[in-house]
């Protein structure tokens, strides 16, 4: 069945006309009133709902009942991500979406080639939210994740607050750490879980200093040097399988 996200309240019986990007892909689908299909709002469960009007630039649907349907890991995970170049970042927001990321924190480090800021930095976040909004769409998530504002990474270590102890993991990955991905908790935390990734060419060590003194424990991931994009997704498929996020 096919999946929208529709940035408005879902009410059971409701005429609801879709926005225009989700009326086009209806009309690309090719279906007619009477077909059906499904609508989140990023809130948590879904609707079904019914086709009732498809004209060329115009479609209307009947919101049916909700149903309390989720498809969220047993954990909360922000990725803080190196700003990477090119289109990596959008396939890695993409990919993580899919993994279970409820939250993105992009961030300029001292070797990041990309710098945003500005109008450029705004189109950039509402660029990787409807990216993320596609991503649950096709995954079956109904719950969007948030992308924050791009930061400076000093700015975003500054703000977050002290680590409760045992409440919450904080993990950098590092080719200079000592402790093995092995080594992490065999369950999830009760709190939420912060993976700190840098760029190409990785943090500083003056930066992997400034994470260690706000809780974060620096990791490896064994001997073979991951693409910043790569390094990512493993970490987050790795988790999901150790702590039934699939």
């Amino acid at each position: 069945m096919p999946r929208f996200f529709v940035d408005a309240p879902l009410e059971p019986g409701d005429l609801v006309t879709l926005p225009d990007e989700v009326a086009r892909h209806v009309q690309v689908l090719r279906l007619q009133p009477g077909d059906t299909l499904a609508l989140f709002n990023g809130t948590g469960g879904e609707h079904g709902a019914e086709v009732v009007e498809l004209e060329r630039r115009h479609a209307s649907v009947r919101i049916g009942e909700r149903r309390d349907v989720e498809a969220e890991p047993p954990y909360r995970l922000t990725l803080a991500q190196g700003i990477a170049g090119g289109d990596k970042m959008d396939w890695l927001i993409e990919k993580a979406v899919e993994l279970g990321v409820a939250r993105f924190a992009p961030l300029a480090t001292a070797r990041s080639v990309v710098r945003l800021s500005g109008e450029r930095a705004l189109r950039r976040q509402s660029h990787w939210q409807r990216i993320v909004r596609a991503a649950c769409e096709q995954c079956g998530r109904n719950r969007l994740p948030d992308v924050e504002p791009a930061r400076e990474i000093d700015a975003w270590l500054d703000a977050l607050p002290p680590a409760p102890d045992g409440d919450q993991l904080r993990i950098v990955l590092s080719p200079r750490a000592s402790r093995p991905f092995a080594a992490l908790p065999a369950d999830p935390p009760a709190g939420d879980v912060l993976l700190l990734i840098g760029p190409e060419g990785g943090l500083s060590p003056e930066e992997e200093t400034a994470a260690g003194a706000r809780g974060f424990v620096a990791v490896e991931l064994g001997p073979r040097v991951l693409r910043t994009e790569t390094a990512g997704i493993a970490v987050l498929a790795a988790l999901a399988a150790r702590w039934g996020g699939w």
